[in-house]
Formats: structure tokens, C-alpha cells, sequence
């Protein structure tokens, strides 16, 4: 991997090296290209791909794992941090939610992430075919636990309920960054509308585990960070991943801290001090990191019942 070098020009943001500890392995074995085709021909989107993650490798090469993004390949919102393409989507493909059902039943996995792009072009921001796609894998594989990270789908309540009554296993919506970067971040989305959601979602289906995700490194200090941690608790959100934020072009917000791996260990140690009951945190980590670890005890039963 290329290392870039510190420096400043006129008053344009200091370009920060990446320390060693971000670097990738790369494993393109059976598993990974086996995978990668199946998603081709199925016409599939993922978000491993189209945010370029750091751990693609590891997911699909090692853990056969992925995290299938439906609606589309472009998003109607344009955060400034994030990979995946902004502009006018497609129509929607109604075909879809079956097409992911039948990869989900081919690669017989365990656990599923769902996600989507954010769909603020149609009334029910997507939410219909999220539910859909939760029964679609349920009728087609019951054994596997589905996890779904949506949008905040308008801040509509009755968006939300339509995909809770599809009852996911986790329900999991994204914080991104703290309160007072959220303008400069996140287009559209708003703090507290993502902390309502999380609370309603709970509201809606108490026994399925909430939860959210943070990136750091966009010029936030420590106390924002544990802020962050206490409103997730306040809207009782189950578990939490933290991550590094990595730039993904020139195009994008810069990278204004790199982590160190024991700060990352620090901020775990307190987060599950603070009550949640799982959390993933680390320079590499993603929403989706080792999400088939954070699945409940009576999903894991269900598991081992097929299993059996």
C-alpha cells in the first residue's frame, strides 16, 4: 500500500500518513473469486464493493461473508464521506428481493446483512423492499439470522414499522459521527432523527438488538466520542462498532486523526462499561465487521436447531 506524506499547502487540510497498522492483507483465493461471480451474475450489488471497505478481502475470502446492498448502485444523498454514487437511481427492481433470497440460499449462510441506498425519491424511502427481502430470505432459508442497516427512511414512523414487521434479527441505522459534525458530514440526515429512529425501532420489536455505528477521525474529540456512546445508550441501542474513517477520494473529507489501535481498544473497554452488550471496535472495523458474532441467543438457537 501506498504511504502518503504529511504536509500542507497554503491553507488546504494537512494530508496525515497512514500508520502501519492500516495496512490490508489481501486474499484473493477460491472464495473470494466464487463469490465475487455469484454477485455478477445475479446482478447484485454490495456495499463491500461500492464503499470500498477495507476488510472485503477478509469477508469474502475468509469468512465467506458479504453485505448485500439493494436498491440500486446510487444513493440520492451525497455525504461527504462516503464511496458510493449520488445521482437520479434507477427504477426499482422488484425482482430483487427474490434474487438475494436465492444467492442467500446458494452460499447457505449463516447470517445476511442487508443494506440499501438512501431512496428519498420514492414515498416509502425503500423501506417496502427491504421488508420484502427479509421475508423472501426467511421463506427461503430459515435458518439463516438477517440483519438490515437502512436509511433513516424519511424519519417516517410508518416506514420504519413496515420493516420491523418483517422482524429482522438486528436492526441496525448508522450515527456515522458526532453531533456537532453531523451538517458537515452526513447530507441530509440529521443526529437526532437517527437516535429516534433507533429508539422507535426498539419501541416497535423490543426483543430485536439495536444497533449503530461510529467513524472517527473526522475532527472530533474524545468527550464527543463518549457523547455519542451515552445517547446511544439513552435510546437503548444494544450494540456499537467504532471504526477508523479512511478517505475514499481527493473528492472527500479528509482524514484529520488516525487512531492508534490501543485508543481503539480504550474506547471499547468503555463502551461496554457504559451497558452495551457487544462492541467491535478497531482501525479496520465497519458496521458489518464480524456481524455474524453480534446475533442473539434465540437466533443462535434457531441456528443450531437447523444445524442439528
Amino acid at each position: 500500500m501506498k504511504r502518503r506524506i504529511t504536509m500542507t499547502v497554503g491553507n488546504k487540510d494537512e494530508i496525515l500518513r497512514k500508520p502501519d497498522w492500516l495496512k490490508i492483507k489481501l486474499n484473493t483465493n477460491d472464495e473470494y473469486k466464487g463469490l465475487k461471480k455469484l454477485m455478477r451474475e445475479n446482478n447484485l450489488n454490495t456495499v463491500c464493493e461500492e464503499a470500498r471497505c477495507p476488510n472485503i478481502h477478509e469477508c469474502w475470502g475468509e469468512r465467506r461473508t458479504a453485505t448485500m446492498m439493494i436498491l440500486g448502485a446510487v444513493c440520492t444523498r451525497a455525504c461527504r464521506f462516503c464511496a458510493v454514487k449520488t445521482g437520479l437511481p434507477n427504477e426499482l427492481d422488484t425482482a430483487e428481493p427474490e434474487r438475494v433470497a436465492d444467492s442467500v440460499e446458494i452460499m447457505n449462510l449463516k447470517h445476511v446483512v442487508i443494506t440499501m441506498v438512501a431512496r428519498d425519491d420514492l414515498k416509502d424511502g425503500g423501506a417496502g423492499i427491504l421488508a420484502e427481502t427479509i421475508r423472501a430470505i426467511r421463506r427461503k432459508s430459515p435458518q439463516t439470522s438477517v440483519e438490515v442497516l437502512p436509511s433513516d427512511l424519511g424519519g417516517i414512523e410508518e416506514n420504519l414499522q413496515m420493516v420491523m414487521d418483517a422482524k429482522p434479527d438486528i436492526l441496525n441505522h448508522n450515527i456515522e459521527t458526532v453531533r456537532r459534525l453531523t451538517p458537515r458530514v452526513r447530507a441530509r440526515a440529521k443526529y437526532d432523527r437517527s437516535l429516534e429512529f433507533l429508539r422507535r425501532a426498539k419501541e416497535m420489536q423490543p426483543e430485536v438488538p439495536t444497533k449503530s455505528s461510529l467513524m472517527i477521525g473526522l475532527g472530533e474529540t474524545w468527550d464527543e466520542i463518549l457523547e455519542v456512546m451515552d445517547d446511544l445508550r439513552a435510546n437503548d441501542v444494544d450494540i456499537m462498532t467504532i471504526g477508523q474513517y479512511l478517505q475514499p477520494t481527493k473528492k472527500h473529507l479528509p482524514v484529520k486523526k488516525y487512531y492508534s489501535p490501543i485508543e481503539f481498544g480504550k474506547l471499547r473497554k468503555i463502551a461496554m462499561e457504559k451497558g452495551f452488550k457487544h462492541c467491535q471496535a478497531g482501525p479496520l472495523v465497519r458496521s458489518s465487521y464480524h456481524a455474524d458474532e453480534q446475533v442473539n441467543e434465540a437466533t443462535k438457537n434457531r441456528q443450531l436447531q437447523f444445524e442439528g
